[in-house]
This record gives C-alpha cells, structure tokens and sequence, in this order.
C-alpha cells in the first residue's frame, strides 16, 4: 500500500490538532508538517492496533505544538497562521546539559533565544514554558535543579506566563527503564515524595516572585496546597482567548457564542465556553487536556533523550527517520515488506 490521497481508511475531524506529544514535530517535521496542511490531511497509525487513520487538517482550528527546539517551525509560522489557524506552543527548556540527558538537543543558550524570538513575534501567552521532567541523580539534588530552574526561569519569565513541570517517571515505562540503565553516569532518578514536596514549594514561590502560573502536567499527586494545579496542556480556555473572530472551526469546536467574541477575546470566557466539551479520553485519568488529535509517531524523535517514554532505542529512531520523505503523507511512509511499523524487523 502507497501513500494516497486517495486513502479509504476511517476519517477523522478533530478541532484541534496536537502536534506532538510522540515526536518533536517543529524540530525535525517543520516543512512535511506544512506541505501536509497544503494537502489538508496527514495519515496516522493507531500504535496499539496499527489502524491507519486519514486526519483531515482542514477540520481544525487550533494547533498546540510541543517542541524543545521550535527553530526550524518560526520561517512556517505566519504561512500556517495566515491558512486561519490558531496555535499556542508547549516549549520545554530543560538544564541537563552537564548530564546528557537530552543529548541532541541545541546549546541552552539558543534554545532561550529561541524561546523569546517566538514569544516577541507571536506574544508571551502563547508559549508556555515546560521545565518537564525533573530529574535527580548524583550530585543533582533538589537544590541543585532549583537553582537551575531559577537561572532558566529568569531568561524567559519575560516571555511566557506559565510554568508547567513534571517529575521523570522511571518506573511506570520500560522504554524509559532500558534508556536509564544503557546510559553513562549520572543514572538519573526520580524524586522521593519528600523531593517532590520541596521542590513544589520551591517552584510556587519562585513562579510567585516572577508573575507566573506553575502546574504540573500528568501528576498522581496533588500540590494544591502550594498553589499548584493540574495542567491542561491542550487548554480550550487559552484557545479562546487567542482564537481570532474569523476562526469559526475553533469556536464551534469550543462551543463560543460568535456574538460575544469581540476582538479575540470573549468578554465572559467560561460561560462562553461549551459546557460538554470533552477531555480527551486517550490520555491518563489526572491529565486536564480537552480532546484533540495528535498526529505523531513514537520512535521518530531525534532528540534521544534518556528519560523519553516515545522512542524504544536509538537504532529504531535512527532507521526511521532515513525513511522519512517530505511528500509522505505519513511521518515516515507505511511499512516495506518484512518490517513492522515502527521499522524494527
């Protein structure tokens, strides 16, 4: 089977489009992600029962773009907002430079400049700042990541008004358990409850001191008691304080009443709001993300980083992504003959 845009599998709508909690779309997918807008649909496989799905693009209205390099993305920028769609970005800056936790990611120096070039352009609202996950190790104490978050913190809390943080989750993945053990040392490690309760009291003072919002993102435990709620990173109520008066797909998808919506910005926001407007149902039970669709693909991201639940090993990552073509209408093309859909053989 050839890619096609005459493609006879299930289609779906969404309003909003996710790109990417699988893969680092901006990064490595910027121009495919554009030529597949001007084609008005992406391809995507099920990776639980390897279903393939036509997902038409011209149905949505809104795009959250999750990156930790958003550089390759910025020339596409105004292409993709002048086709009427309205977007906001998920931006990890992470400090792991001395460990080589995220090995292939820019210099942090860039990757903050990167950061403050997008929100000067596009506005600070619009790119919400990720310091996700936390990870300790030897030598990398609670204290140790505080003071990096602090020093990242106060480069870019010009440019942003959230602060969204996890904690690394080793022991729930085994993709990410194999990852640890392969790597050199540091090992990383996660939190204790005790570190975890620190360094949320940490951050809610320090986000207090700079005028930002911190939230964790797929956390069991609550913080509230710090101030700290749940994230809802696919956010319908940011959407509908960026979403323009003319996008109609994104306010029938959040449900706007279009006579109150007055220069992008509902005068009462929740009331506006669709009242059934659903969580995506994909995602885990403590995850606050209304529905949307995400259209990447585990095992295409190059970042390699060691605590990465999406990638099984660099081996698989590195075959893929010579497979990719900029006129698939998938990531990478459907599989050859002999070979499973992530490319392992």
């Amino acid at each position: 089977m050839q890619d096609s845009p005459d493609f006879q599998g299930r289609v779906l709508t969404p309003g909003i489009i996710s790109a990417s909690r699988s893969t680092d779309i901006p990064a490595f997918y910027a121009e495919w992600f554009v030529r597949r807008l001007r084609e008005g649909y992406v391809r995507w496989r099920n990776p639980f029962n390897q279903q393939d799905f036509r997902i038409d693009l011209r149905a949505a209205g809104g795009i959250v773009f999750w990156t930790k390099n958003a550089k390759p993305l910025l020339p596409c920028l105004e292409e993709i907002h002048d086709r009427g769609y309205d977007f906001y970005f998920q931006f990890t800056v992470n400090d792991y430079e001395a460990e080589g936790y995220e090995p292939r990611v820019p210099p942090l120096a860039e990757r903050i400049e990167t950061f403050a070039a997008l929100s000067r352009r596009w506005g600070p609202e619009r790119v919400v700042w990720r310091y996700d996950p936390i990870c300790l190790a030897e030598g990398l104490d609670a204290d140790g990541v505080m003071e990096r978050i602090r020093r990242v913190g106060d480069a870019l809390a010009p440019y942003t008004r959230q602060l969204v943080f996890s904690f690394v989750d080793v022991g729930t993945y085994a993709k990410v358990q194999r990852n640890v053990k392969a790597q050199q040392e540091p090992l990383l490690r996660e939190p204790s409850f005790d570190e975890q309760d620190r360094l949320a009291e940490m951050i809610a003072d320090y986000a207090a001191s700079r005028q930002l919002t911190p939230a964790t993102c797929g956390e069991r435990r609550s913080f509230a008691r710090y101030g700290i709620d749940l994230n809802k990173c696919v956010d319908g109520d940011l959407f509908a304080r960026i979403c323009r008066p003319g996008n109609v797909k994104l306010q029938r998808h959040l449900g706007i009443r279009l006579d109150q919506h007055v220069l992008g910005v509902p005068q009462r926001l929740e009331p506006l709001l669709r009242k059934d407007l659903r969580k995506d149902r994909g995602q885990r039970a403590e995850c606050g993300c209304v529905e949307s669709k995400d259209i990447g693909m585990y095992n295409t991201c190059g970042h390699m980083c060691v605590y990465c639940y999406a990638n099984t090993s660099v081996a698989v990552v590195e075959k893929n992504r010579t497979r990719h073509r900029l006129d698939a209408d998938g990531i990478i093309p459907l599989p050859e003959k002999g070979e499973t859909p992530d490319g392992e053989v």
